[in-house]
């Protein structure tokens, strides 16, 4: 039965490990707010951008951002399932289809995508703090560091209460900021908008931008359902899951079209204060603060998400006892990185970070084929959880099939790929858009789906039943 009473948030004691029937709680609809605010940060408004900037005209702009932000949705929200199903958080998983071992492949990728969007809010939610208050880049990074740090190690459930009450203010702040900028705004002189029109190259490039970024965040779903009871209707859990991640990112990423196709060489912040400004002078300094305060939750989700993907990686090879010290510690080191990789990165942080979004896809989404083929078409939700945490056990440390398809995924999109540094035949063709996850998701499942669907699992089938006694007795 789902809870339907709120408790205060508590340390998390439960990390890498399963999360039994007893201590699951939660209700469905909370997927909703958790994503919608988990989405809605300055950073995805910048992914609207690029579509103005490079001659698109903001109704086109907007579709490509609804196809974007809908296709990459959906592979995400299906993720959801599997937290309930399994109990556990969302990058383990992968070593039933990768190995014990093998897994640390997606899992590397896992933590730069973790890091880098650390960095990202860092500098973000730093350049909205200092509109009110002093200090420089080696005050304010660490100290948000910090404080995401103490959210994440408090965990899942002061990530899910504070996400929750966000996503009320999130709605009436920026809300009121959408009706400004698209009937008082005024469209300045040079700005995209006043040209804008049809543009190929610039509709899929848009469309790629945001397909990656909903996409990117298929490494985090289950994380923050796996406390959910058992019995949690999958049905309702995806389609919150998705409503929140899709309502937020098109919300906010239609919003970044709108200004920068009226003010020329649009910037975040400044955007954000000239426009919440036309409502009263100093409107626009809270709406960045708001919008910086949600940068530093979803830098605590980040965090907390590449701590538990790091001690998965580690535990392939050294077993690890996931204690709250561990936690702490994994955490601290996280911060550490992040502080390293935020204090280096260009001042040109835009380019960057489309750049970063584009790079994702081609480590992600090899792994997303692969592990929700698994879960619904292989195995269909039914694994030997114990098996998983067992380096000897019938997953074995280096399965060949998942990593073969993984490979088979990735080396298939060389062609799509659209970086500063390569441009493949496909990409160019394109004008530069980088469709890469197409060929992707279609060579990776597909050819999963081939090597696995004749395999032998009545192995599998007594360690299911031997795992399902060792973890929660006989039912």
């Amino acid at each position: 039965m789902m809870s339907t009473q709120s408790t205060p948030p508590t340390i998390e004691t439960r990390s890498i490990d399963y999360v039994p029937r007893a201590e699951r709680r939660g209700k469905v609809w909370h997927q909703g707010p958790f994503w919608f605010t988990g989405n809605f940060v300055i950073l995805t408004m910048l992914v609207g951008f690029t579509g103005p900037t490079m001659g698109l005209s903001v109704p086109w702009t907007v579709l490509a951002i609804v196809l974007g932000a809908g296709s990459g949705t959906f592979f995400m929200a299906f993720h959801a399932n599997q937290g309930p199903r399994m109990g556990l958080p969302q990058m383990i998983q992968s070593r039933a289809q990768f190995g014990s071992r093998g897994a640390i492949i997606p899992f590397i990728a896992t933590v730069f995508v973790y890091v880098g969007f650390m960095v990202f809010d860092t500098i973000i939610g730093t350049q909205g703090i200092q509109t009110v208050a002093p200090g420089s880049e080696f005050f304010w990074y660490p100290v948000l560091i910090v404080v995401s740090i103490v959210i994440a190690i408090v965990g899942h459930d002061l990530l899910h209460v504070v996400q929750r009450w966000l996503t009320y203010v999130l709605i009436v702040t920026f809300g009121i900021v959408t009706v400004l900028a698209i009937f008082v705004l005024p469209t300045a002189a040079g700005a995209p908008g006043l040209t804008a029109g049809w543009n190929t190259a610039a509709f899929f490039v848009q469309f790629s931008l945001a397909a990656g970024f909903n996409l990117s965040y298929s490494v985090y779903v289950s994380d923050y359902s796996r406390y959910l009871p058992e019995d949690a209707p999958a049905g309702k859990l995806i389609g919150w899951t998705y409503a929140g991640a899709a309502g937020s990112a098109v919300w906010l990423m239609s919003l970044g079209a709108v200004l920068s196709s009226k003010i020329p060489n649009v910037d975040g912040i400044p955007a954000l204060m000239q426009t919440g400004d036309l409502l009263f002078p100093g409107f626009g300094t809270v709406v960045v603060l708001v919008g910086s305060i949600a940068l530093i939750t979803i830098m605590g989700v980040n965090a907390y998400g590449a701590m538990l993907t790091g001690i998965s990686g580690v535990d392939g090879f050294k077993r690890m006892r996931p204690t709250v010290t561990l936690r702490v510690v994994s955490l601290a080191l996280v911060g550490v990185l992040a502080l390293v990789v935020a204090l280096s990165i260009p001042d040109d942080y835009l380019d960057s970070f489309n750049s970063f979004v584009t790079l994702m896809l081609y480590f992600l989404v090899p792994w997303t084929a692969v592990n929700l083929v698994d879960f619904y078409f292989v195995r269909h939700g039914r694994y030997a959880i114990t098996e998983i945490f067992n380096p000897n056990g019938i997953y074995g440390r280096w399965t060949w099939r998942g990593l073969v398809s993984y490979l088979a995924g990735f080396v298939v999109a060389i062609p799509f790929f659209s970086l500063p540094l390569y441009t493949g035949p496909v990409a160019h063709a394109l004008g530069g858009a980088d469709l890469s996850f197409v060929p992707a998701i279609v060579v990776s499942g597909g050819l999963y789906y081939l090597l696995t669907r004749r395999q032998d699992r009545t192995a599998e089938a007594a360690a299911i039943a031997h795992s399902e006694r060792v973890l929660e007795g006989s039912r």
